[in-house]
């Protein structure tokens, strides 16, 4: 499960066996934006193709406030970039996210992106003194109440693209980037019971490197609407023999070579009267009815808790995806970013809630980590992003320089 937390927003979206979950419904402009197929957020329906991605307005720019009734809010209103959070010193006011991550010394209370963003903790303080005053309480515990209830808002955007889907998070590993997303990453894993947080090299900028390196993908889409036990597999063949040598034609455009591409063939099906469709594989060469109305039953029973095998089955639609995969380097990503301002480890007191209070933390450069773990506290800095790694957590770097954190529950 990935977790992008950015300046503005968190975004999460689920990937299985190397696909990530899709979606042709989406809603926009709701509390939380989200593929409207399972759940409805109360936003604009949008029916388009898209990565199935839940996302929520919580972000590193976020700003902080107490309601009429004396309750905590994180977002969704925000500082931007400009004048940005209070401790940047241009100007603003108002209490964000980032400010609270400064007074709990997760954030070097100096500078951020090696140095080129001075930081103001005096300013971050005078901040966040305007949400505890009203509460009644010191200002480290409103800025640990802001850590907690940011967390509580991008656990829920985790839950949106795993349980609410059927899916048991436990089951998966939650990879944390983004500007902010490894700051929060291990407390979200922590609240769903997840044992693994996943930091990759350049999480600040893992997204826009994404984006770069993605596949090239097609879908071609035909409507066939039949009821299973009136399928005919020949007519299933056909159908998809047509639309594979249009989508291969659509990668042979964009200069892709025939030996370069890749088929799925999917099957869109649902119980008779049912208004919903679940896509499952065809296998390429020999569609079978009897085995996609199965295939049907079991993903049914994943996503919803149950399935009706036996009942009447309708075919609604055939998809072929075409795809061809990226020759960018991924080693590439760690050449390209900017070496930390921390060259060797330092220490800091860092302040992990109401019962383990105020610690000495030492402060790694993501370069000194080794594969043998080291128990947190632990804060890793580098040029784009910060890493926290509670007391109880174990933290080491991979062969593909991530960050492995091993979650274990608090004590």
């Amino acid at each position: 499960i990935s977790l992008d937390m950015g300046g503005t927003t968190a975004k999460a979206a689920m990937v299985e066996h190397g696909e990530p979950a899709k979606t042709s419904e989406y809603e926009v402009g709701a509390g939380i934006n989200l593929s409207s197929r399972l759940v409805k957020g109360g936003g604009h329906a949008v029916k388009l193709p898209f990565i199935d991605v839940s996302e929520i307005g919580a972000g590193g720019g976020s700003i902080v406030s107490v309601d009429s009734v004396g309750s905590l809010k994180v977002g969704p209103r925000s500082a931007g970039a400009d004048p940005g959070p209070a401790c940047y010193g241009l100007g603003g006011i108002e209490p964000t996210f980032t400010d609270a991550m400064v007074v709990l010394g997760y954030i070097n209370p100096g500078s951020l992106a090696g140095g080129r963003v001075r930081l103001d903790h005096a300013l971050a303080h005078r901040a966040m003194q305007q949400v505890a005053d009203p509460l009644g309480l010191p200002v480290i515990d409103a800025a640990w109440g802001t850590y907690a209830v940011a967390a509580a808002n991008m656990t829920r955007a985790v839950k949106a693209v795993s349980t609410y889907r059927g899916r048991d998070p436990r089951d998966f590993a939650l990879m944390a980037f983004g500007g902010n997303g490894p700051v929060a990453g291990v407390a979200i894993a922590r609240a769903l019971g997840m044992s693994r947080v996943i930091v990759p090299p350049a999480p600040g900028v893992f997204s826009a490197f994404g984006l770069l390196c993605s596949d090239t993908e097609y879908v071609v889409s035909r409507t066939l609407f039949r009821r299973m036990s009136e399928v005919d597999a020949a007519e299933i063949q056909r159908a998809l023999d047509e639309m594979a040598t249009q989508a291969r034609g659509m990668l042979t455009a964009d200069g892709i070579a025939a030996d370069k591409m890749t088929l799925l063939h999917l099957a869109e099906l649902r119980y008779s009267g049912q208004a919903y469709e679940l896509a499952v594989p065809i296998a390429e060469g020999r569609p079978d009815p009897v085995a996609m109305a199965a295939a049907f039953d079991t993903e049914h029973a994943r996503t919803y808790g149950h399935s009706s095998a036996g009942d009447p089955t309708d075919l609604v639609a055939l998809k072929v995806l075409a795809r061809s995969a990226s020759d960018m380097d991924a080693g590439v990503l760690s050449r390209l970013v900017p070496p930390s301002s921390v060259q060797h480890a330092t220490v800091r007191d860092a302040y992990f809630g109401p019962v383990a209070g105020r610690l000495a933390t030492d402060v790694w450069p993501r370069s000194e980590l080794r594969r043998e773990p080291r128990a947190g506290p632990l804060i890793v800095e580098e040029y784009d992003a910060t890493t926290v790694v509670p007391p109880g957590c174990r933290a080491a770097l991979d062969a593909d320089g991530n960050i492995d954190i091993q979650v274990h529950a608090d004590e």
